[in-house]
């Protein structure tokens, strides 16, 4: 009886060795899972943030043209006249810079929805033309959005150009519906209505060559 005791208490002790080694084995892999199962979603979590991070510096691109009316900050305008030369005109007028922000997109609103409305081409009689022209960039601070030309009497026409791009149209029919406040919002800027002004100094009526 004694004999078969002791075989008993040995079977039990020989077990026990392997029972333990083998929950220390999946403590192990349970530990090991953990770790792989928390790199993958931090690694997961990265990517996702550094996508997020990039969008919206591919939205912040500086817009041009008539897309970036709401930039415009100032405008420079040159006022020209090609038919009436002042006897004592010193050459071409320099620009003039306007910075009331609120104007300043006002004309360029009016600019662009005249020339994304062309007018189609037609015949026209058109009242006296005497060559008043003005011709203008917009800026944002420092950055050129576009530039404009605004042909003021006789048969109007407008242009933009931004990009190396230029839509032009003349200033009536459709055109003219989209921007009917074109020509008092240049008036607000400059001063006076276009088309109305007048040149400065003597005018030479035998013209810019001939002795007066």
């Amino acid at each position: 009886m004694e004999r078969m005791a002791r075989r008993v208490r040995q079977t039990r002790m020989m077990v026990q060795g392997p029972v333990r080694r083998r929950a220390g084995f999946l403590e192990i892999l349970g530990i090991l899972g953990t770790g792989l199962l928390f790199a993958a979603v931090s690694g997961c979590g990265s990517v996702v943030a550094s996508d997020s991070a990039s969008a919206p510096a591919a939205a912040a691109a500086p817009a041009v043209g008539c897309a970036s009316v709401n930039q415009a900050t100032a405008v420079s305008i040159r006022h020209l006249l090609h038919l009436m030369a002042p006897v004592n005109s010193k050459g071409p007028q320099p620009s003039t810079t306007y910075r009331q922000k609120a104007q300043v997109r006002a004309l360029f609103g009016q600019l662009c929805a005249a020339v994304t409305h062309p007018a189609p081409n037609q015949l026209m009689h058109c009242p006296a033309d005497i060559g008043t022209e003005y011709l203008g960039t917009f800026y944002d601070g420092s950055r050129v959005l576009a530039a404009f030309a605004y042909a003021a009497s006789g048969c109007e026409q407008v242009s933009v150009t931004a990009a190396g791009k230029t839509l032009s149209t003349g200033v009536y029919g459709r055109a003219a519906a989209a921007a009917p406040h074109l020509a008092t919002d240049l008036a607000v800027i400059v001063g006076a209505k276009p088309g109305t002004m007048q040149p400065q100094g003597q005018v030479n009526p035998g013209g810019p060559n001939k002795p007066a």
